[in-house]
């Protein structure tokens, strides 16, 4: 008995051990499927307050708004979704470590007050690649996403002394909520390849800055041993054929525990990146898609993600201070004497009321869930 019990202890242990090891890097196929398999289907929207221009607004102190979260959730909810992709921005960890750690852990709670389970986004490289801490700019009006915000900004990028500052935030934040349930993933870097058209200034070699810290990033994550799986979004190029990826894409399928990507086209579009990811044979979420005036519609794609058991995360939830209800050439065209035909993104104006009612009832449809319908 004794014998056997020693070998039961020694079994535990070395499996212990292995465990411990498979998490401090990349998951196996095997685990990343394995933790899939425990999650309901995954629908849901990028998320931030209708108050809120930009990550700084929505995560300052002085701006702050829980009772608006919490409202904004409730719709969200009420129409079948349960999670949300939330970005962050460094400088906020930078200006007050416990203060943000607070305020993200009351929006975790107003999260799952509504069964909502969000993915954060660390790093992001789309927009104004100069942000600034304090009160922020007015929308300009007519102009889509008119005051989002990089994260590192361009200087931070370019300066080699700030990176301790860069590995600080992504230990203390995922750190502080590494074992949480309430966190669904962590989203390392938003389209780090993403240069903006050339729309800013910007520095000429930020795709090879951004490719030099995206292993780092994920390293730094992986050091405080999340429970909850690491990505980063693949959204352009041919993902048909490995030898045709970019070195950005290859880092990013490399390093993530589950695979994500972009996709706003056409359904046929939206099916052909699909099939062209299922090879990896990792569990696969869409973490932004859905821009009406581009094909890309709940009504089109919401049942092919269903089909393929692919997760959905839509760009915009409520029309607010970000207008990405405004389509992108609003950047080269202001929406500001007209208003689009329809709108590019978003779900409910702000008082709650849906765009479209046979949007959030096909939502509730697919996903069983919902107001009025049992909860799965």
């Amino acid at each position: 008995m004794r014998s056997g019990i020693s070998a039961l202890c020694l079994a535990l242990t070395l499996s212990l051990f292995s465990f411990a090891q498979s998490q401090s890097g990349r998951w196996s196929a095997a685990a990343a499927n394995a933790w899939y398999a425990k999650q309901p289907w995954l629908v849901g929207a990028n998320y931030v307050p209708s108050d809120a221009i930009n990550q700084l607004e929505m995560f300052q102190a002085a701006t702050f708004n829980p009772e608006l979260n919490d409202r904004e959730l409730g719709w969200a909810e009420s129409i079948g979704m349960n999670t949300m992709r939330v970005f962050l921005q460094d400088q906020l960890w930078q200006q007050d470590p416990q203060g943000f750690t607070k305020r993200l852990d009351t929006f975790l709670g107003i999260a799952a007050k509504h069964h909502i389970r969000p993915i954060f986004v660390l790093f992001d490289s789309c927009w104004e690649p100069d942000p600034q801490l304090g009160p922020q700019h007015p929308p300009i009006p007519g102009v889509h996403n008119s005051g989002w915000v990089q994260s590192p900004g361009a200087k931070e990028l370019s300066d080699p002394s700030y990176e301790p500052k860069l590995e600080a935030y992504v230990k203390g934040v995922v750190g502080a909520f590494a074992n949480d349930d309430r966190v669904l993933a962590w989203d390392i870097w938003n389209e780090p390849d993403n240069t903006n058209g050339g729309r800013f200034k910007e520095p000429g070699n930020k795709v090879e800055l951004v490719a030099a810290l995206l292993p780092k990033a994920f390293a730094w994550a992986r050091s405080v041993h999340p429970t909850q799986p690491l990505t980063s979004g693949v959204w352009q190029g041919d993902w048909t054929d490995p030898a045709k990826e970019s070195e950005m894409t290859k880092i990013q399928l490399a390093e993530s525990d589950i695979v994500t990507f972009h996709n706003y086209d056409w359904p046929e579009g939206f099916e052909a990146r699909v099939k062209s990811l299922l090879p990896l044979g990792r569990p696969i979420i869409c973490t932004e898609y859905m821009a009406r005036g581009a094909g890309s519609t709940f009504d089109t794609v919401l049942p092919l993600a269903k089909k393929y058991n692919v997760g959905a995360i839509n760009w915009g939830l409520v029309a607010g201070k970000t207008q990405t209800y405004l389509p992108w050439d609003s950047w080269e065209r202001p929406y500001v004497r007209s208003k689009p035909t329809i709108w590019f993104h978003d779900v409910f104006h702000k008082d709650g009321t849906p765009y479209r009612q046979h949007e959030v009832d096909l939502i509730r449809s697919l996903t069983g869930r919902g107001s009025g319908v049992a909860a799965k």
